[in-house]
């Protein structure tokens, strides 16, 4: 299957049968944030009823219990830092973007004494202002496979500088994903400047907005423009797990019936 679109007056051509999957699949041994323990999902026992096959019932029927914001890949609306509250299940979309995947090797810069790890928007000014996508989607350097199963609680994580987010709010990208338990710093005094960049909250709020973070792009997947695929579930919360698909995607010359 073939999508063409259009994307900033340019004709674009994206195949839709080799996916790449961005996500990192939730489970005990994935990775994790925020000092929140690992997922639990449990077969129901209850008045004799045994939800699980192998321990001897008919069918399988698990709970699950879980933190989308410290548990595996996840998307977020902008009530994550919004006191009203506004839940994934009310985000309308774009669920289809077009999309550049960079990969970016954090700059040491000293904070608070520290010496911290930050990708700044230098580092990627040239490749978005050139390639003007809708969303965005940032590979760290090293791309350690540590990134599928690590506990990030307390490691002094990478981060991105805010003006990162107020750029690509300037530039009116939709969707940032990064494979980061976060854009901005783990103890921050909860400024979250970043988030609030990026959505441009309180002052001007982009409720079609998404940040998506601890994703993981496999070092196979090269730099370059891409067709995001970006649904999470209608959850009635400000954030929900998350399975973003990217499709390699080539200038079509062709006539395009239909665009987004």
């Amino acid at each position: 299957m073939i999508l063409q679109y259009n994307h900033h007056g340019k004709n674009w051509r994206a195949h839709l049968d080799h996916p790449e999957d961005l996500s990192i699949p939730m489970s005990a041994e994935g990775p994790r944030a925020w000092y929140v323990p690992p997922p639990q999902i449990t077969p129901v026992m209850d008045n004799g009823f045994v939800g699980s096959i192998s321990g001897g019932g008919k069918v399988n029927f698990f709970n699950v219990q879980f933190n989308p914001h410290g548990n595996g890949t996840h998307t977020e609306t902008l009530g994550h830092i919004d006191p009203d509250h506004f839940p994934i299940s009310e985000w309308k979309g774009p669920f289809i973007a077009h999309a550049l995947l960079i990969s970016v090797k954090p700059a040491i810069i000293e904070k608070e004494g520290e010496h911290d790890k930050v990708i700044l928007w230098d580092q990627i000014k040239d490749d978005v202002e050139k390639f003007k996508p809708a969303a965005l989607i940032i590979r760290t350097l090293p791309n350690r496979k540590d990134k599928l199963n690590c506990d990030y609680s307390n490691s002094h994580i990478p981060y991105l500088d805010y003006r990162i987010g107020e750029n690509l709010n300037r530039l009116g990208v939709l969707h940032l994903l990064v494979d980061l338990p976060s854009v901005d710093r783990e103890q921050d005094g909860g400024l979250l400047q970043c988030h609030h960049a990026f959505w441009g909250f309180p002052e001007d709020p982009r409720y079609d907005a998404t940040i998506t973070e601890l994703i993981f792009v496999k070092d196979e997947v090269k730099d370059g423009l891409y067709c995001l695929f970006l649904q999470p579930p209608s959850f009635q919360n400000d954030a929900a797990p998350s399975r973003p698909l990217i499709y390699r995607t080539i200038p079509s010359e062709g006539d395009i019936e239909e665009s987004f």
